[in-house]
Order: C-alpha cells, then structure tokens, then sequence
C-alpha cells in the first residue's frame, strides 16, 4: 500500500471519500445552479408589457363573438342579493 492510500489514523476515511456526502453537498449545489438558471431566462427573455390603457383598435373578432353573448346572457339573468 503507497502512503497515499493508507487509512487515516483511527481507521476513518477522509471525508471526501463518503458518497453521501456528495449527495448532501450536490442537492443544494443543484437547486442553487438551477435557480440561477432560471433567473437568468427570465431576465433575458422578458415578456413585453402590454398597453392596456388605449381603447381597441381593431374590430371584435369572429371568434370572440360567443364568449361576449355568453357574458352579457349571464349578467341579464344574474339574480342580485336585493331580488332575493
């Protein structure tokens, strides 16, 4: 045996050598690159910011013709507290 592999004194191993410890040090180093990972997606792709202030431009669209009649049914038959 080289000196390099001889146990240390006391018969215990060098810390390093454990396989557990490598999976309590790499779950947080895990989490911690993932993490960044996802900040910087985030910061470099960023979702624009919508002018909603501006009245619509454009006329209704066909398809939302059936959303808006179901709407506007629905608040004709809406029963208020007061009508109770």
């Amino acid at each position: 045996m080289s000196a390099s592999q001889k146990a240390a004194p006391g018969g215990s191993q060098p810390w390093w050598t454990f396989p557990i410890v490598w999976m309590v040090i790499g779950g947080p180093a895990i989490v911690v690159v993932a993490g960044i990972t996802t900040a910087v997606i985030a910061w470099k792709h960023v979702d624009p910011v919508l002018d909603t202030s501006a009245p619509r431009a454009q006329a209704l669209q066909p398809n939302e013709v059936p959303a808006l009649l179901g709407r506007n049914r629905a608040a004709e038959n809406a029963v208020t507290p007061a009508d109770r």
